[in-house]
């Protein structure tokens, strides 16, 4: 008996079946639809676009608080006025130096020996000098001699006019024997200048950041390329310190010359730099669209270097010391 009853489940299974096929074939009731997740609206409009980025100034409590980097006004890279090997270094990173301070030297011997060749030809030119006066005082003793002596009839015209001819030539050697002079100590003068430029000076007080030569290496004003070098440090004159920070255009009305601003080092969270507006530089950034703005520092301080982040508030009046 349960056999019979299994067979006949079957059957009533496979006759269900096969009615629902039918009325699906011949327009019953149609099956029920496959869900499709949607995709997100930005997978179909392309590529996510990224965030803005972080304005470079903000107005926080009133104030327009800005970001920039303390920048030095005067910074040089020192160098030779003229091509030589470097003999000797006499600065370290991080030394203070004085204006008109021997940096470093070049190899000059060929500079001196220019030098004491001209030196020498100054004192020849100078003994002609001396040889000549002596000469031309004796041709004048002579022609006045000759001279009275035609005037009382014991010389002849001939004896006067040569030796007024030799009086007038030896004033002629003089006056190029003094030239000569003149030229020779010019030229002593030059040579003399070629030497002290072998020696690179320090054309401001400041601070040695960067060594950039070593002896042995060939500096030159001009770039040549290859191994020579065109500077022997560069100078930072710490009195030039400023901060130059961005505003934005939206922001710069609220910045004005003389206005109070503290400051803010990255590297000194709690310690406020009292400053002020120095300048705006009349001209924006068409790329990040801000303008560039000046400000002097109220008192220098050692730990302000350059190149270091802050951020600037802009105090408004009354606010701020």
């Amino acid at each position: 008996m349960g056999l019979g009853a299994g067979a006949a489940v079957v059957v009533v299974a496979a006759g269900i079946a096969w009615s629902t096929g039918l009325l699906s074939r011949f327009g019953g009731a149609d099956p029920a639809p496959v869900a499709v997740s949607a995709k997100p609206a930005s997978t179909a409009a392309g590529p996510a676009q990224p965030a803005p980025a972080a304005p470079v100034s903000e107005v926080r409590s009133g104030n327009l608080i800005g970001s920039g980097y303390v920048v030095a006004r005067r910074v040089a890279t020192v160098s030779a006025d003229v091509t030589g090997r470097v003999r000797e270094v006499l600065v370290q990173e991080g030394m203070l130096v004085q204006k008109g301070q021997v940096l470093a030297t070049l190899d000059d011997v060929l500079a001196r020996s220019d030098l004491d060749l001209a030196r020498a030809r100054q004192a020849s030119a100078e003994a002609a000098v001396v040889a000549n006066q002596a000469d031309l005082v004796d041709a004048e003793k002579t022609l006045e001699r000759t001279r009275a002596l035609t005037g009382r009839q014991f010389s002849s015209e001939a004896d006067l006019i040569k030796a007024d001819a030799r009086a007038a030539s030896l004033r002629a050697q003089l006056v190029k024997s003094k030239a000569d002079v003149n030229a020779a100590r010019a030229t002593v003068a030059y040579d003399a200048e070629m030497v002290d430029r072998y020696q690179v000076r320090a054309p401001f007080t400041g601070v040695v950041t960067e060594k950039n030569a070593q002896p042995g290496e060939i500096i030159s004003p001009m770039s040549s390329g290859g191994f020579t070098r065109t500077g022997v440090c560069t100078l930072v004159d710490m009195d030039s310190l400023e901060f130059e920070v961005e505003v934005n255009e939206a922001n710069i009305a609220r910045v004005r010359p003389g206005q109070k601003v503290e400051a803010t080092l990255d590297a000194y969270p709690d310690w406020k730099v009292p400053a002020s507006v120095l300048a705006i530089i009349p001209t924006a950034s068409r790329e990040k669209a801000t303008i560039k703005v000046r400000v002097a520092i109220a008192a220098k301080d050692p730990r302000i270097l350059p190149n270091m982040a802050a951020k600037v508030t802009f105090l408004n009046e009354g606010k701020g010391g």
